[in-house]
């Protein structure tokens, strides 16, 4: 570690936080000292351990010291990080962690109620609101959709109702019922069954639905009745009504189930996603008729405040609610016609609505004045999620907290993180101190003391390469983060002359959130960046409308809902216009490479997410020791009984349940976390085993599949997009965001380049070092000197300064935004007057 100089003395803080052998995941037995009450930012390139230090050892440890104190019975409350391995922290403050996640699955969390306004806001209506005459005080829980005294009786809260039609179910009515003509039934052998049960009970399965008897009809979709009746599979009509009369024993007794009961038991019961998702499509949903999709009841929409209920109050932007509040907070807004009757509601009123506006000043400030109350956590980003918990804690003026950040700028135009550097500002100047995991070049220059950490990613990284004030970096030859913070040692980036497009990508009439009757053209065959502040406009625009679109002229089938959340919470569809009016014919697929988790189980990993773990496997079934046991590549899986240990199931490890701490996640004591049983791991290639395969990483593993061409090209293109660090069996559920969108990547790039395809990535560099951002850079010109399309939503200026072509949408946020602002080659939008992000493009390309 660079000991320099500038290092200031103790004196110059209030104390230091102490670190000593320190070795989370891939921390080196590091000692550092870190200031308190400072702003403090961790820096390395992705992988290096830098959150292993921040996130995996200080606030791990600050979070069971807090636990420590508390009881056990309240300690079962919290979701417990694993105890950290390091010999000693001194000076630890309590922390409070403010880590990128997405947001609870179930959409009834929102905006309102992450932030505690919907709270507020439910006071405000029960102690303050315009009551119709004659109607008793309503208490605050019955302005919730999501209590019983609040919920609309008919939709139960959601807004929605859900019937299930003749049409819905039996999509063509020409087919017969053998033929399937009930399309909402199971597949496979259930629906059999139940077409089975139908023939025993003399229904007529061979004649097309639309001939049937309505009243026949009816009662196979909609009866709540469940006959048991013999079944007799394979048999005909005739031959099963001969059975039945000469009492042949049945080959099982079956129970019938109506077809709108199956559809309805199967949404509500099943915790299959496929399966909801399978029957939903027989469901057809509408606003619910008595609330009008307000999700509350009829007593609680009469109450008005500023002549508006609860319900139209919660889906204005936040700016705009602001707005709206403030004569009531200030005193200045006219006398409501209740306030001479009862002159405390007018006090209530001021009180509530004073503390509405100042929490609502915060969330303005940090540039999100564009959402609304009722928006569903699971639609906002990583970032827009973060900045809410931050709003949160900046109006709670805690002191003498830690508070640990990871890359809170992550989603953020510049313009936006200067707002974000103002807030963090404020809750150190309150007397806290903040450790702050970036790569944000200027977050990380605003910074009173740096944490280097590296040199490089994986098994190279976890050493500190220094710890002190940023100047001093200069010195750290070995540093990544130092060749692009300071510009007078980092070579300016090579530029080129934009190329030329081979064709234009039109949409015309996109109406979709902000976005009203927008005309955007793409240009095809090259780099294009769509930039904006935070909530312009753009994923609605590129990763939202433009997918969508080209999916449905592909026949590609795109699904947007978050995978865990309720199929019934689905927000309605929000209305869409717009069309492609040209240039599809230059598209023949297209991909979209999200954050999205590659697997959300443990048992999914690189190696098999990629596909090279099915070479490797084939290769291991092709020794001599394989064949004479005629082991085949199956037996090489973790996944499959034959060949995985049976005593953890391929896990590699086993939970131990702590009745008052958290579980604790041991080796296998049988196989020792290896996966397989031992019969398999004697089977060796090149002296390795197959569990020894799955702990090499990516570089390793690169020089010893030399000779091995698929598995070799497959692992070039992992190492190229700046995954050579991570263990080809590393868990899904411990990659990042970044990283499982760069394996996402590396996967398409492996397949044989055809050209003619639209890439569409929404912020690929979330997560990524400038010196990863280079790599990727590569990687996307190949994609485009390929013969392809790809366009970014981005705002890392370094991205955008190297595309092609610049679609700047804005120029606000919300309301405020939702129009192209400028389009062209980067260095003719760094001259637009009404861009917010031309004085950045400037800055970056160092334009006058």
């Amino acid at each position: 570690m660079a000991k320099l100089p500038s290092t200031p003395s103790t004196a110059d803080f209030t104390g230091f936080v102490r670190v000593r052998g320190a070795r989370e995941h891939n921390l080196k037995n590091v000692d550092v000292d870190i200031p308190r009450d400072a702003l403090v930012v961790f820096t390395g390139v992705s992988g290096s351990g830098k959150s292993s230090l921040a996130f995996g050892t200080l606030y791990a440890e600050a979070q069971r010291r807090y636990l420590e104190s508390v009881s056990p019975y309240a300690r079962r409350l919290f979701h417990q990080m694993a105890v950290p391995e390091v010999t000693a922290i001194d000076g630890l403050p309590p922390a409070v962690a403010l880590q990128q996640q997405r947001g609870a699955p179930s959409t009834r969390s929102s905006v309102g109620s992450v932030t505690t306004l919907s709270n507020l806001l439910r006071m405000l209506y029960s102690r303050a609101g315009d009551y119709p005459a004659g109607q008793g005080i309503i208490y605050a829980e019955a302005f919730s959709p999501n209590t019983p005294e609040g919920a609309c009786p008919t939709c139960h809260g959601l807004g929605r109702v859900y019937e299930v039609t003749e049409q819905s179910m039996v999509p063509d009515p020409t087919l017969t019922i053998r033929e399937r003509a009930i399309a909402a039934w199971p597949q496979a052998w259930g629906g059999q069954n139940q077409r089975d049960i139908l023939v025993t009970m003399g229904y007529d399965v061979d004649t097309p639905w639309q001939e049937l008897p309505q009243k026949d009809r009816d009662w196979i979709l909609f009866t709540d009745e469940q006959p048991v009746v013999p079944v007799y599979p394979g048999y005909s009509p005739a031959e099963t009504q001969r059975a039945l009369k000469r009492r042949e024993p049945p080959n099982y007794m079956g129970t019938f189930t109506g077809v709108k009961r199956h559809v309805l038991h199967t949404f509500a019961t099943t915790h299959s996603p496929l399966m909801k998702k399978r029957v939903a499509q027989y469901m057809l949903s509408s606003d619910c008729p008595t609330c009008q999709g307000k999700r509350l009841r009829p007593e609680s929409l009469s109450v008005t405040f500023a002549g508006i209920d609860i319900a139209e109050m919660s889906r204005l932007p936040l700016k705009r609610l602001a707005g709206l509040l403030a004569p009531f907070a200030n005193g200045t807004a006219r006398k409501q016609a209740h306030d001479t009757e009862h002159p405390e509601q007018a006090i209530v009123a001021r009180r509530i609505a004073e503390d509405l506006a100042a929490r609502l000043a915060v969330l303005l400030d940090l540039g999100l004045g564009y959402l609304s109350l009722e928006r569903a956590t699971p639609t906002l980003s990583p970032g827009e999620l973060q900045r809410l918990r931050l709003a949160t804690q900046l109006y709670s003026n805690l002191f003498g907290v830690v508070y640990v950040l990871d890359e809170p700028s992550a989603g953020l135009h510049p313009a936006d993180t200067e707002a974000l550097l103002a807030a963090l500002a404020g809750l150190k100047d309150a007397g806290n101190s903040l450790f702050v995991v970036e790569h944000d070049l200027d977050v990380i220059r605003k910074a009173d003391w740096l944490v280097d950490v590296g040199p490089a990613a994986g098994e190279k990284g976890g050493h500190i390469l220094y710890s002190g004030p940023p100047e001093g970096l200069r010195l750290v030859m070995e540093s990544q983060t130092r060749r692009h913070l300071f510009a007078d040692s980092e070579p300016l980036l090579a530029r080129r002359a934009p190329r030329q497009p081979m064709g234009w990508l039109r949409l015309a009439g996109v109406t979709r959130n902000n976005l009203d009757q927008l005309d955007a053209a793409f240009p095809l065959g090259v780099f294009t960046a769509v930039t904006g502040v935070s909530g312009s406009g753009k994923s609605s625009l590129v990763s939202q409308v433009l997918v969508e679109l080209v999916a449905e002229h592909l026949g590609q089938d795109v699904s947007f809902e978050e995978e865990d959340a309720d199929a019934l919470d689905q927000p309605a569809p929000v209305t869409l216009g717009g069309q492609i009016t040209g240039g599809l014919e230059g598209i023949k697929r297209l991909v979209r490479v999200d954050q999205k988790p590659i697997g959300r189980t443990p048992r999914s990993n690189m190696a098999t997410y990629t596909g090279l773990f099915d070479h490797v496997r084939k290769l291991f079934a092709a020794t001599p020791d394989a064949k004479k046991r005629r082991y085949d590549a199956g037996r090489f899986s973790f996944n499959v009984a034959k060949g995985r240990c049976e005593n953890c199931s391929g896990e590699g490890f086993v939970m131990v349940e702590l009745l008052f701490l958290p579980s604790v996640y041991a080796p296998c004591p049988v196989c020792h976390g290896a996966r397989y049983n031992a019969k398999t791991l004697e089977i060796q290639y090149r002296n390795k085993n197959i569990a020894d395969v799955l702990g090499l990483t990516v570089d390793d593993a690169w020089a010893f599949f030399v000779e091995e061409p698929p598995v070799h090209r497959a692992l070039t293109v992992l190492r190229e997009v700046g995954l050579g660090y991570l263990r080809l069996g590393q868990p899904a559920t411990e990659l990042s965001g970044g990283e499982a969108q760069r394996i996402k990547l590396a996967t398409e790039l492996q397949r044989i380049g055809r050209g003619n395809t639209l890439y569409i990535l929404d912020e690929p560099t979330t997560g990524l070092h400038p010196s990863d951002v280079e790599k990727l850079l590569v990687q996307l010109d190949g994609l485009v000197e390929a013969g392809n399309t790809v366009i970014v939503v981005e705002h890392d200026m370094r991205v955008v300064a190297g595309a092609d072509w610049v679609i700047d949408i804005g120029p606000g946020a919300g309301e405020e935004g939702g129009r192209v602002v400028a389009a062209g080659p980067p260095a003719e939008v760094a001259q637009a007057a009404k861009s917010r992000t031309a004085p950045y493009l400037t800055h970056f390309l160092q334009l006058p």
